[in-house]
């Protein structure tokens, strides 16, 4: 069965340029977006960030100039294309991300034209937008607080990417998860063959060359987080059971912190440095949407109120179980080498 169609719809006098990634994510969970616009003057300051955006995500820009005082003249823009496009019959739905309640009676009209409707904006939304849409979404609820505020889309693009473009394993092995948790049967198995077109989806310039192979399959039993099964000629990719633990998870991010200045870091930096340790780590595994909800579960840290930074409680402490810890794995390790995992006196097992 065909996936639907949707037409993206953004007003940028009213959406932040941080939450394109978000956006683009979750409306490719419903279908495949075949318009991308963005409306609203962009020659104003605020609404400089979107350059960089539009870029990276193929959005065609509508210049939208405020002819008099007062006036909007972004939102007769959207409301007219909205309309071209519904009698166009080239898409099944429509995506409207904006704050402004003047959308509520085209996100109805559209409704009422059979067409799926998802609104995403901020708490701030009015309610009679909200439910007049079939799905809304808050974005400023659903901000990975992972990237930096002063971060733009653009420049946390470039820190996953090589210098050549390619994607890299670690991230590519991240994308691959996501992927299969949102879109794959019971959230842990897909099809190869699909998987390979979602991946393309996502980024266009994925190509197993690139990284010398020459068979998705082979490409894809690299990763450890991954296991290929045949079945009647189809072969298909599970998720391995998330093998790290809570604990594991929180005496990484001591050791991370008791390495910084201060014993403090930005949680998105933290997030970061997690995913390059351990890189199909993802919070939903472990049933948090928020990676600072997680850390305020550790008694070891202290999470600001928005969430944007993490300390160590007590670095002594910490210090010194890290200390003791080392210690007795050393002893351990040296107990090994005396008796051997066999019994013997000296030596490992032989494999």
């Amino acid at each position: 069965m065909d996936e639907k169609k949707f037409a993206l719809l953004i007003d940028a006098d009213n959406i932040s340029a941080k939450y394109i990634k978000i956006i683009i994510d979750e409306l490719g969970k419903y279908g495949t977006i075949t318009y991308k616009r963005l409306y609203g003057d962009l020659t104003r300051t605020n609404n400089k960030s979107w350059k960089s955006a539009l870029l990276s995500h193929s959005i065609n820009p509508v210049q939208q100039y405020n002819y008099t005082t007062g006036k909007n003249s972004t939102d007769s823009a959207m409301i007219i294309d909205a309309m071209d496009i519904l009698y166009s019959g080239k898409v099944d739905g429509f995506c409207l991300a904006t704050s402004d309640s003047d959308f509520t009676r085209l996100a109805v009209r559209l409704r009422e034209a059979g067409m799926t409707v998802i609104g995403m904006g901020e708490s701030k939304t009015p309610e009679p937008f909200r439910v007049s849409c079939e799905r809304f979404f808050f974005l400023d609820l659903l901000w990975d607080d992972t990237i930096n505020e002063t971060e733009t889309d653009a420049d946390a693009d470039s820190e996953n990417k090589e210098e050549d473009g390619i994607t890299p394993l670690p991230a590519l092995e991240s994308m691959i998860a996501k992927i299969i948790m949102n879109n794959g049967v019971d959230g842990n198995m897909m099809d190869i063959g699909e998987l390979g077109s979602r991946i393309t989806k996502s980024d266009p310039a994925f190509d197993i060359r690139n990284y010398g192979y020459t068979k998705f399959s082979k490409f894809l039993e690299q990763f450890p987080s991954l296991k290929l099964v045949n079945t009647d000629n189809h072969v298909s990719a599970y998720l391995q059971e998330a093998s790290i633990s809570l604990d594991a998870i929180e005496n990484e991010v001591i050791n991370i912190l008791l390495k910084t200045e201060g014993h403090t870091m930005n949680t998105g930096q933290l997030n970061q440095n997690l995913c390059k340790i351990y890189p199909t780590f993802d919070v939903q595994n472990y049933g948090y949407n928020r990676f600072s909800k997680m850390l305020t579960e550790f008694k070891s840290v202290k999470v600001t109120s928005l969430g944007r930074v993490v300390t160590l409680l007590d670095p002594g402490k910490a210090s010194k179980n890290k200390a003791e810890s080392k210690k007795t794995d050393g002893k351990k390790s040296e107990s090994k080498k005396k008796t051997g995992q066999d019994g013997s006196k000296t030596g490992y097992k032989k494999h």
